[in-house]
């Protein structure tokens, strides 16, 4: 029976109700079910299975992209090991975390949990490299905002001189967050210092961070560039458009971007369950017209990812991330030509 994409998907079907094997697709999804070091509330490694839920009930013609579904989506089926190890190292960092951090006696389990954290990282970076030998574009999906280090690796040595968008409530550049190398709240931090490829960090919505992450903003020599949340508020009730901003941020991209998408960069009523919302951000066409901004630009999404969905008891938040997640593919499908 030919595909029909204007009707309801079907039960067993793939994400967004396609079934579009790997080979075929111009993108595909990598789920990573790992929240190890999550610091506040949890529930992000249901994410990808949330996410994959709720696409089936996303219409698939979509006004500011088209048919994106005729250039094919696929999600991976989840690394079979990834479940163990969130499970084991979930168990030893929330001690650690609910002791306010790591301390003298906790060597062992923060090395237990940086040792599964590593494990993911290279997981995560093989699959990402064979996915671009292929010529496909990929996509973490999380996970907690750990999960996508491999793949911004991956991507930073297939493209050097790669930029990131990263949009979020958080700057993400502690070092080491509550003992923990490969923390949530230290992706960036990891990503500046271990992945010299990438040229540059364009942060958007961020209005949570501590002093020490402002000073290395500072310290970056511009190589960080963030457009804090307050800043654009400001500039907004005095007059500046959203879309200048946007282009703003944009304008300090290199050619080849990576787009980090933390769901907590949204205004929190869009992603109440995530593990830490903070109020102001973006709301859901503000987001979306800043990837297509991006686009609109000439610069290509080289990969992406889209982390912290964290479902509750109704399926609000993984209707709201499916729908980015739809967002993205249809921003990087467009990029790509």
């Amino acid at each position: 029976m030919a595909f029909d994409p204007n009707a309801a998907a079907a039960p067993d079907s793939g994400i967004f109700g396609l079934d579009v094997d790997a080979d075929a697709a111009a993108v595909v999804l990598v789920p990573v079910p790992f929240a190890a070091t999550v610091s506040y509330g949890g529930g992000a490694e249901h994410g990808p299975a949330a996410i994959l839920a709720a696409s089936r009930q996303v219409d698939l013609f979509d006004l500011r992209y088209g048919r994106v579904y005729e250039r094919g989506i696929h999600l991976l089926g989840a690394e079979p090991a990834l479940a163990g190890e969130h499970e084991r190292a979930r168990r030893l960092a929330a001690d650690v975390i609910a002791r306010g951090g790591a301390g003298p006696g906790d060597a062992a389990a923060v090395a237990a949990v940086d040792a599964a954290g590593a494990r993911v990282n290279e997981s995560v970076y093989a699959i990402t490299r064979r996915l671009l030998g292929a010529g496909r574009i990929p996509g973490v999906v999380g996970g907690d905002h750990s999960v996508p280090f491999g793949a911004i690796r991956a991507c930073a040595e297939h493209r050097p001189g790669l930029g990131i968008l990263h949009l979020d409530a958080h700057a993400d550049l502690r070092r080491a967050y509550e003992g923990f190398r490969w923390s949530h709240a230290s992706i960036m931090d990891n990503v500046l210092r271990e992945v010299p490829q990438v040229a540059r960090l364009v942060q958007v919505g961020i209005r949570d961070f501590c002093e020490e992450e402002f000073e290395a903003i500072g310290r970056s020599e511009g190589r960080v560039v963030t457009h804090f949340d307050l800043d654009w508020q400001r500039r907004r009730f005095g007059g500046d458009t959203f879309d200048g901003l946007c282009r703003e941020a944009v304008a300090a991209l290199p050619h080849d971007v990576y787009v980090s998408f933390d769901i907590d960069g949204l205004d929190p009523s869009l992603c109440p369950h995530t593990g830490t919302p903070v109020p102001g951000g973006l709301s859901f066409a503000e987001a979306a017209h800043l990837l297509r901004t991006l686009v609109d630009s000439g610069r290509r999404i080289v990969g992406f990812d889209l982390v912290e969905v964290a479902p509750g008891v109704d399926e609000w938040d993984a209707n709201v991330g499916a729908r980015m997640l739809y967002q993205l593919c249809g921003a990087a499908v467009h990029a790509a030509g």
